[in-house]
This record gives C-alpha cells, sequence and structure tokens, in this order.
C-alpha cells in the first residue's frame, strides 16, 4: 500500500493553532499542495464563515470536516442554547462545503457519575441536530474518544457503541475515526467492516506517544509513537473510504511551538509511511 500523498491529506487547524489563524492554515495548505483542511470552529468564527468560505474555494481545497458539534451534556441536559449551537453548527458546514460535521458528543455533566444517562441525554441530541441537518445535507460524524475522556468530553467511547447510535437513528450519521481514540479496541476491525463505506465520514491520524506526558496536549506526530496508523488506513480504505486523511495533532509543549510551515512539512513527510 503506497503512503499518503500531500494532495490527499487534510490539515485539521488544531495541529498549528497556535502559530496560525484560519487564512493561514488555508494559505499554507495551498502552498504545500495539502488538499483540504478541518476547521475548528473558534478559528471559522475569528474569520467569519462567509469570508472563509471563500477563501476555501478561491485556494481550491477540500474540506474533510468541521470541528466540532456535540457537547449536549454541558447543562445537564438538553437545552435550547445547546440545540441552536448544534444547528448553527450544521449551517456553518454546510457553508464551508465540509464532508461532515464532527461530534464531539460531551462527557458527564457536572455532579454526575450517571454514565447511562449522559449516554441517553447524548443520544437525544444527536436526533435532534440529525433531524435538521438532514434538510440541509451536512452529513453527522460521531466522534468516539478514548475512555480517558468519558467524564469530561466523550461518552461515546467506542467505534461500536457509536455505531449502535447510528444504527438507532438512521440515514444521515457515521463516525470519524481518530487513531489516537480508537487505535487499542481489539474489536476495531470488525467494527470498521460493521461501518462500511456509507458510515465511515472521516479518518484523522497522529500517533499515541509512550510515555504519554499529557493525556489532552501530547499527540505525536505520525511515526513516533507506538500506533499502527498504516494498518488502520488499510482497514477503512479496504471498506471503500476515499477521502481526505486529516492529520489532528494536540502538542502544547512540541509542535504547537515549532514553526508552522516546518509542521506541514513534516506531516507531508511522515504522511508517505502511513
Amino acid at each position: 500500500m503506497a503512503g499518503i500523498d500531500a494532495s490527499r491529506l487534510s490539515l485539521n487547524t488544531a495541529t498549528v493553532r497556535e502559530q496560525w489563524s484560519l487564512a493561514e492554515c488555508i494559505d499554507g495548505c495551498a502552498r504545500h499542495g495539502i488538499g483540504a483542511l478541518s476547521p475548528w470552529r473558534d478559528k471559522l468564527h475569528e474569520m467569519g464563515t462567509t469570508a472563509a468560505a471563500r477563501a476555501i474555494r478561491d485556494a481550491g481545497l477540500g474540506v474533510s470536516g468541521l470541528c466540532r458539534g456535540g457537547w449536549y451534556t454541558e447543562d445537564g441536559s438538553l437545552t435550547q442554547k445547546v440545540k441552536d449551537d448544534n444547528r448553527r453548527a450544521v449551517d456553518e458546514a454546510a457553508e464551508i462545503g465540509a464532508a461532515c460535521l464532527v461530534m464531539v458528543v460531551g462527557g458527564l455533566p457536572k455532579g454526575s457519575k450517571d454514565l447511562p444517562a449522559a449516554q441517553a441525554l447524548v443520544e437525544e441530541g444527536l436526533a435532534d441536530t440529525l433531524d435538521y441537518a438532514r434538510t440541509v445535507g451536512v452529513p453527522v460524524a460521531i466522534e468516539p474518544l478514548h475512555p480517558m475522556y468519558a467524564g469530561d468530553r466523550a461518552c461515546v467511547s467506542t467505534t461500536r457503541q457509536a455505531l449502535d447510535i447510528c444504527d438507532r437513528l438512521g440515514d444521515g450519521i457515521g463516525v470519524a475515526l481518530d487513531v489516537y481514540h480508537v487505535w487499542w479496541d481489539f474489536e476495531l476491525a470488525k467494527q470498521i467492516e460493521r461501518a462500511g463505506r456509507e458510515r465511515l465520514l472521516a479518518f484523522h491520524i497522529c500517533d499515541w506517544l509512550v510515555p504519554t506526558k499529557d493525556l489532552l496536549l501530547d499527540r505525536g506526530m505520525m511515526g513516533d509513537g507506538v500506533i499502527d496508523i498504516a494498518h488502520v488506513r488499510g482497514l477503512v480504505e479496504a471498506q471503500g473510504f476515499d477521502g481526505y486523511v486529516e492529520v489532528e495533532i494536540f502538542s502544547g509543549d512540541n509542535w504547537w511551538t515549532r514553526d508552522a510551515d516546518e509542521v506541514l512539512a513534516t506531516m507531508i513527510d511522515r504522511a508517505k509511511d502511513c
């Protein structure tokens, strides 16, 4: 299996969030021959959604996803505020031509220990967002996060859990698989096959460092850790996934401190072996 060409890579703006604005990310991707990007909403709002959509089109870039919707458990119930914010996220994804809206669904509400209740709240929220997303043609992508985030970020931890929700909610919803979150799962191959092309909406790469110094801000560049990225990529591509391969690296004391052009050049070089 050949490595990943720059034209098939997507830059998640989190990878250079400390160095570049969204406008600089767009320019950087174009200069380096990277095919797409995936903005976080804070960067999108700084630039303005309409201006960003125009700049992305003018640069000839794809948009592999918009990060993020979700966070349904933030208020302890499915409030109108949360519903409205997710509908705004859907509209933003539509305007910039994103392949999907990536959902970080939320963890336990503050003061709660009731994990099943949190998961039920998440599914209720996803159903509400999906009803709206279908009307504008934006696919909704659940991103299962590593179980270490179940308490505060995402109480959907496995691909199986995410696909169970997809089965119950129907068309228009699938998964965004980030190797950082799913590489450890003994069911991964089986669940990727279960998802099939229709529900494999996004694929993110980085690496898991050993030791990991920070559970949020110490992701590795591809090749610096223990994930067999090429193997997981082979699994998703065996199901027909041919979308952009998105690089998303949170790295507080390493990649966020480097020159952003160096980061992109390293991404491109390392992807040749992924």
